[in-house]
């Protein structure tokens, strides 16, 4: 194992700019193999193939209506004036088939989603029919065709359904039934671990005592790899102890690791240097506030994500870049998940040129007032946030009254 450089307690060396690590994010986030799932299950998943559809729907003429199968042309000239009588010789229903051929001057009761038996070209609705005993008075023409539901008027065979990349909503998951696939290929999701590292740390659950507080990064965490398309395997909550995170690193079997904690200059903050030991380690120091000691490497294949163990800088390091990650790695879209809004700014936000601010809002009368832009370790400053905004590296922030992008935490 090559000897590496420890930079703890001398601050950081260099500082990643955020593009450039956007950048390395995008290298490195390929889309990951395929799986083949039931298509009943594949709701929310991504198509790692193209749908074509290997059969018509309906793959035959069936009814639109309640009503009467008739021959259209027999109706022809019918009117109140001269009424035209067709005889009903039976009945059939969705499921069922009737092998009779229908003749000139009769008629087949049929429900909707019924075949239209031989014979016969049209459907009267039942409606429209005026019933005496076993036969039914027509009193205007029916044209070929009306209420008929031809073969392939849903779907055609050979027509291709679904290109390869598309999330699949509840109604294609419908169609993927109707032509008979029971099984597809989707991307396989990304399997996610989290490492909490801290000596200070309690599991969720526990009561905070002492100089110990309860994680709470493993909670907000959780739902937002779910969210991101991730899979969480593991959540391993470990202290501040080399010889154990060095193992955890090392042995993980998932396709990315996010280490909360550990990550920054001090004295028990071995995660960068173990990553850089084990494998390599491309970012560490991002100039944005807060978020700042963020850190990012490889281990083999493994993608490792160093992320603050303060909550706010944790939230909004891992909405900036592993939650991008993560849905590049499943095949989706790498844009942020939230709704935005333009709105006006209440009050001024200055920012420092070369730093990107994490700014919290409320938004009240379509103005936006600032909760905080610092505070990395309030996480209360988030719920009480409407939404967010990013300011730019080059940018010295916005002016009272400027209009700006504010990304909503709500869905």
């Amino acid at each position: 194992m090559k000897p590496k450089a420890d930079i703890r307690m001398r601050g950081f060396l260099k500082r990643t700019p955020v593009k450039t690590f956007l950048s390395l994010i995008k290298d490195y986030s390929q889309v990951l193999s395929a799986e083949e799932i039931l298509s009943v299950e594949a709701s929310g998943r991504i198509l790692a193939q193209k749908i074509i559809s290997p059969t018509n729907v309906p793959n035959f003429d069936r009814s639109a209506m309640d009503g009467y199968a008739l021959d259209a042309e027999s109706t022809f000239g019918a009117s109140s004036y001269n009424p035209l009588m067709f005889q009903v010789v039976g009945q059939v229903t969705p499921g069922e088939t009737y092998n009779v051929v229908i003749q000139a001057g009769e008629a087949l009761r049929i429900m909707t989603g019924g075949p239209i038996p031989k014979g016969t070209n049209a459907v009267l609705m039942a409606e429209n029919a005026e019933i005496f005993d076993d036969k039914i008075q027509v009193l205007e023409a029916v044209p070929p065709g009306k209420h008929v539901g031809k073969i392939g008027e849903d779907i055609r065979q050979d027509q291709v359904l679904f290109e390869k990349g598309r999330c699949l909503r509840p109604q294609d998951i419908g169609v993927l039934a109707s032509i008979g696939l029971e099984k597809i290929k989707v991307v396989r999701k990304p399997k996610v671990e989290l490492l909490i590292t801290g000596n200070e740390l309690l599991k969720p659950g526990e009561k905070p005592s002492g100089v110990q507080i309860v994680d709470s990064n493993s909670v907000m965490l959780s739902p937002l790899i779910v969210r991101d398309g991730g899979v969480l395997k593991d959540v391993y909550h470990v202290p501040d102890k080399r010889e154990l995170l060095s193992k955890h690193l090392s042995s993980s079997r998932s396709d990315l690791i996010c280490m909360t904690g550990g990550t920054s200059v001090g004295i028990d903050d071995h995660g960068p240097v173990l990553v850089d030991e084990l494998g390599e380690l491309l970012v560490h120091g991002i100039p944005m506030r807060p978020a700042a000691p963020t850190g990012f490497g490889l281990i083999g294949e493994k993608k490792v994500f160093l992320l603050p163990g303060n909550p706010v800088s944790c939230l909004s390091a891992y909405d900036y870049f592993v939650g991008r990650a993560l849905r590049m790695m499943g095949g989706r879209s790498e844009e942020w998940p939230y709704r935005s809004k333009i709105v006006k700014l209440a009050t001024k936000i200055s920012s420092e040129i070369g730093r990107i601010e994490y700014v919290r809002l409320r938004i009240e009368n379509e103005r936006a007032f600032i909760i905080a832009a610092g505070g990395a370790s309030i996480l209360s400053s988030t719920t009480q946030a409407d939404g967010f905004l990013l300011t730019e590296e080059d940018s010295e922030g916005f002016a009272e009254g400027e209009q700006v992008q504010v990304w909503l935490y709500d869905e």
